[in-house]
């Protein structure tokens, strides 16, 4: 057996395979089915500082190769969870990574301060409009990203914080340096896409939002090169997702430079995908006598 732990800033994981936030809620569902200690992390569902009932319905529609969302941080506010999940959490053993989002500056900088020390790991979603600043996500701007990442990182003293891109950008790796300058002490990407799903008809977009995230196994191509460019771009370390399905798929985006990878949508079509995606890197691995999955990070030839 190949050894699959991995280290970032710090934080010690089992192996590199984290469930992907707002695919996994809180993990209490698939610990229903498995036992999700053998995962190597959680990021949990998007959190905001209040309880928040999301988009109205439908909120889903399906593509070909992807999925299209519009849940909109639906989640029940980060005290519930201090209470109530996180107890749950660390009886599993599992690296707890707080997915974290806000409306403006000081919601960014007072849900960090309320979880700084009690989670492994903050990850900011920056793909929030920002309020008080004509509705623009955070995430656009190198400008806004440096801001926020630098908000979030005054309010965590003892826990390390990750950054997670969106690719609805002019440039992934000035946005990532933008980060980095803020204060990251990981970045993570890539976010989802914005799209839309037409119902022929009815000749109106299928989700009530209108647009929304698409992930999936289709975005896969995309989302390798972003976090190749990332990676390349910055001297803090990447964890890659986007479209895997696969152990391989993992291993290509670590060997495109991430140093861990995050599974989302694949857990909606395999409720059992985490840990065959484990077992599959495992079972590579071995069959090319790679002895730690270290040896694979940043490994792709592009020459």
């Amino acid at each position: 057996m190949s050894d699959l732990r991995v280290e970032l800033c710090g934080v010690k994981f089992k192996n590199p395979v984290i469930a992907a936030s707002g695919t996994y809620g809180f993990g209490r569902e698939f610990n229903e089915l498995y036992d999700i200690s053998q995962i190597g992390g959680i990021s949990t569902k998007g959190m905001t500082l209040e309880l928040r009932l999301g988009n109205p319905v439908p909120r889903i529609a399906e593509g070909t190769s992807v999925i299209l969302n519009a849940v909109g941080l639906q989640n029940p506010g980060v005290d519930h969870f201090i209470e109530y999940d996180l107890p749950f959490l660390r009886e599993k053993g599992v690296v707890v990574i707080a997915n974290v989002a806000g409306k403006d500056l000081d919601e960014y900088g007072a849900i960090c301060k309320k979880l700084d020390g009690l989670v492994d790991m903050v990850e900011l979603n920056i793909s929030c409009p920002n309020v008080k600043a004509g509705g623009m996500a955070f995430g656009i701007k190198p400008q806004t990203i440096e801001q926020v990442s630098s908000v979030a990182k005054s309010g965590l003293k003892r826990t390390p914080l990750i950054v997670k891109l969106s690719p609805n950008v002019e440039s992934i790796p000035i946005n990532a340096q933008a980060a980095e300058r803020g204060g990251a002490d990981c970045i993570s990407l890539v976010n989802t896409f914005t799209g839309i799903v037409i119902d022929i008809e009815r000749r109106k977009p299928v989700i009530a939002n209108k647009t929304g995230g698409v992930s999936g196994a289709g975005i896969k191509p995309i989302a390798v090169r972003m976090v190749y460019e990332a990676a390349h771009a910055v001297k803090v370390p990447v964890i890659g997702m986007g479209g895997i399905m696969t152990g391989e798929d993992a291993i290509e985006f670590m060997m495109a430079g991430a140093k861990a990878v995050q599974v989302g949508t694949a857990n909606f079509a395999d409720p059992y995908a985490m840990p065959r995606i484990i077992s599959e890197m495992n079972s590579w691995l071995d069959a090319h006598e790679i002895k730690s999955v270290n040896e694979i990070v940043d490994t792709v030839n592009m020459g």
